[in-house]
């Protein structure tokens, strides 16, 4: 999957647990990078109307298949 673990680590502080979910390829190819990823899963998880610093918000960190390589502009 170049670049990619395949994985993705849900973690949920309130009740302090870990979901270990599958990455697809198609998932991956379709949302380029992690700025992508992090678009699509906060456009299909959060509900409209959510404040920025609410408890219903997610924060998401996410690294692209370039993050580390001395490419221009790979670590933005």
């Amino acid at each position: 999957m170049g670049g990619y673990n395949g994985k993705i680590l849900r973690v949920d502080l309130s009740t302090l647990s870990l979901v270990d979910e599958p990455l697809t390829y198609e998932l991956a190819r379709k949302y380029i990078g992690g700025a992508g990823l992090i678009a699509y899963f906060l456009y299909k998880e959060l509900e409209a109307g959510v404040g920025a610093l609410g408890p219903r918000n997610k924060l998401i960190f996410a690294l692209g298949p370039v993050t580390g390589l001395s490419l221009p502009g790979a670590s933005r």
